[in-house]
């Protein structure tokens, strides 16, 4: 992943505006979209076909689903991700239900299966974190911004950030320490 793609993924739009545009046709929408969420939705796969394999399988077809019907998505109904999330679900159901002879597990081993996923409360809390974040994100001036990311999302070392920015490697370790230290005031407000 380029920086650019790392610094859109983590601060770009989010899973509503990609699969708006996804909807419209833009591959590069989809690309961004598969890149957020594939994960996820493979771990709802896997959950329910308990086969990786399969559940590869199943993400796919979950994504040419995604490709062919974004145009469906009402965001006023659910959020990308729940949206998302119902389309992989229902692809790996049908792959189960296409099965020929499926034993299903008992209905009771449903209850010892651990879910992983946030509930409610946590999810709304990561997505208040989020908002801070990058409210506290924006105040900070633009290289000390980069750096950061640059450092903190794409894995740059510090030498290679002060070879990158043509500045001593002191001076990039400072600017980082106080774009750091201005997150943390911020975010304590």
């Amino acid at each position: 992943m380029s920086q650019h793609e790392a610094t859109l993924a983590s601060t770009g739009p989010g899973l509503d505006h990609w699969l708006m545009r996804v909807a419209e046709g833009d591959r590069d929408a989809f690309e961004a979209l598969y890149r957020a969420s594939a994960s996820r939705l493979l771990g709802i796969c896997v959950r329910v076909l308990h086969d990786r394999d399969e559940a590869e399988d199943a993400l796919q077809e979950a994504f040419v689903r995604v490709w062919r019907k974004a145009g469906q998505f009402d965001a006023a109904r659910a959020g990308a991700a729940t949206w998302l999330a119902t389309v992989a679900r229902n692809t790996a159901i049908d792959r189960i239900r296409a099965r020929p002879n499926v034993q299903l597990a008992p209905v009771e081993l449903v209850e010892a299966m651990p879910d992983d996923a946030d509930t409610p409360v946590e999810a709304s809390a990561r997505a208040d974190d989020r908002a801070r974040l990058d409210a506290c994100f924006a105040t900070l001036e633009p290289r000390r911004r980069g750096l950061i990311r640059a450092a903190f999302y794409d894995g740059s070392t510090y030498e290679e950030l002060a070879q990158r920015a043509g500045s001593p490697l002191g001076s990039v370790k400072s600017w980082i320490r106080r774009g750091l230290l201005q997150l943390r005031v911020c975010l304590e407000q």
